[in-house]
């Protein structure tokens, strides 16, 4: 099964590089409120604002991405299956190597003196229309995957609050699921684009360091005063390696958004000094709640450390339930930042612009952006299993969008600068990523098969 994945796979980066090879695109940029890109196989806009956020606004949207409350699982969904050595290493490889990635994709977002200003733009420049409608694929594919999770995840929030204080489970996890999903669409509807944050970029990080501060001191409470911990991983040695594979995948996807481009778009000039930096406030500043809270929790509960860590501490209620809400909160202004794009592309193509409280685009931004928010809600409901669409997620798109495909663009952006030792690195970095990426889809359906037979639909997990 896994050798004709890999040999798709590989067709697939031998017509990147025939189209490569044949596609030429001349155009300029107009960086204005209506921004337009043309060449001559399409063209592309924008009616959210460009190039207005101070970089230290968009290194918060960064950090916020990778400190949310998907953190709070990776005890459970990375240490547990990787154990003491594996996770720790692969946690700071992943930190460096996809530091290493996202630089790549934000030193050629001016490629050929053009601002790309979404993924599949930078794609269809290099490679043409095929490659445009392939990245837009993948990429929505992978925001909707992500949007489906923290729908989940603030279901999840939601009902560990309510279990503080009623243990009789008359409110089951798709019901605060559908809450969790209201609130999503409340606030969609209040904030038109990622610029328009602001105030909420402060309030998510405030957020992120009460629930990281709560869930990193209880866990040390409880492991100090924990008998001696299991740290063997679990399962039998054949479900081992799909599990290993599978946090591999979930790896991927900790520090990196698939949509590098997109965030970028949003910086003043000089648009990659300051992309640059916002990329190392990310990787060093950002990421120590993300490590610290992830060691401390398999350190205090081990093999048993669960795929959402509030379940595991023991503590003041009321702490415990400032953490949940926290969680809950954040989980809603973080969904908003992977949404943009879906947002952003629905806006422009029904010429949404202006105030935020006219009529119609107050109705637009209910109807569509709540319609599209419903559908997720319903699927999140339905199969609500969150490390499974981890695996999941990194397997289809994260790996093949931050890992795969920037290597290869660098490769075409810089090709005359660049000697042939370094082309080698990255063309073994594409095909090393791509055999990942099959694998980590054959152990990621696995996974979700497995579960299936486990859960019911609308499990109360």
């Amino acid at each position: 099964m896994l050798l004709p994945l890999l040999l798709l796979k590989l067709k697939f980066l031998k017509l990147f590089i025939r189209l490569a090879k044949k596609f030429k695109f001349m155009g300029e940029e107009k960086e204005v409120m209506s921004h337009v890109i043309s060449n001559p196989s399409f063209e592309v806009e924008t009616l959210h604002q460009i190039g207005q956020d101070s970089w230290f606004q968009v290194g918060l949207v960064l950090t916020t991405t990778v400190n949310c409350a998907y953190a709070l699982g990776y005890a459970g969904t990375i240490m547990v299956p990787l154990g003491w050595i594996g996770g720790v290493t692969g946690m700071v490889l992943s930190t460096i190597i996809s530091l290493y990635a996202s630089t790549l994709m934000a030193k050629i977002h001016q490629y050929g003196e053009k601002r790309h200003i979404r993924y599949r733009d930078l794609a269809g420049f290099m490679y043409g229309y095929r490659a445009y409608a392939i990245v837009w694929g993948l990429q929505y594919a992978n925001l909707f995957l992500i949007n489906i999770g923290f729908i989940i995840l603030g279901g999840q929030a939601l009902k560990a609050f309510y279990l503080l204080f009623r243990e009789d489970h008359e409110m089951k996890l798709p019901y605060f699921i559908i809450i969790a999903g209201l609130a999503c669409v409340f606030f969609a509807v209040s904030v038109p684009h990622l610029s328009a944050l602001g105030v909420w970029m402060a309030v998510s990080t405030f957020l992120s360091i009460v629930y990281f501060s709560i869930a990193f001191a209880l866990c040390l409470k409880d492991g100090i005063n924990a008998p001696p911990r299991d740290y063997s991983i679990p399962g039998s040695s054949s479900s081992r390696t799909f599990t290993t594979i599978g946090a591999a995948a979930s790896l991927v996807f900790v520090y990196n958004t698939g949509m590098i481009p997109e965030i970028q778009a949003t910086v003043r000039a000089p648009v990659v000094d300051n992309m640059l930096k916002a990329l190392y406030f990310q990787f060093t500043i950002g990421a120590v709640p993300v490590h610290a809270v992830t060691y401390m929790g398999y350190w205090a509960y081990g093999s048993k450390s669960s795929s959402y860590l509030l379940y595991n501490v023991s503590g003041p209620v009321w702490l415990r339930g400032l953490a949940n809400i926290a969680a809950f909160f954040q989980s809603i202004i973080t969904l908003h930042i992977f949404a943009s794009p879906t947002y952003e592309y629905l806006d422009t193509k029904y010429r949404i612009s202006g105030s935020v409280l006219a009529f119609r685009n107050l109705s637009f931004r209910t109807v569509v952006r709540g319609g599209y928010l419903a559908i997720t809600i319903f699927l999140s409901a339905l199969l609500p299993f969150l490390g499974d669409f981890m695996s999941f997620t990194g397997a289809i798109s994260t790996i093949p969008l931050t890992f795969i495909l920037p290597n290869h663009m660098y490769i075409v952006a810089m090709r005359k600068q660049i000697s042939s030792l370094q082309k080698s690195w990255h063309w073994f970095n594409i095909v090393f990523f791509s055999c990942l990426a099959v694998a980590a889809l054959v152990a990621a359906v696995r996974l979700i098969a497995m579960d299936s037979k486990t859960y019911h639909a609308f499990a109360d997990l």
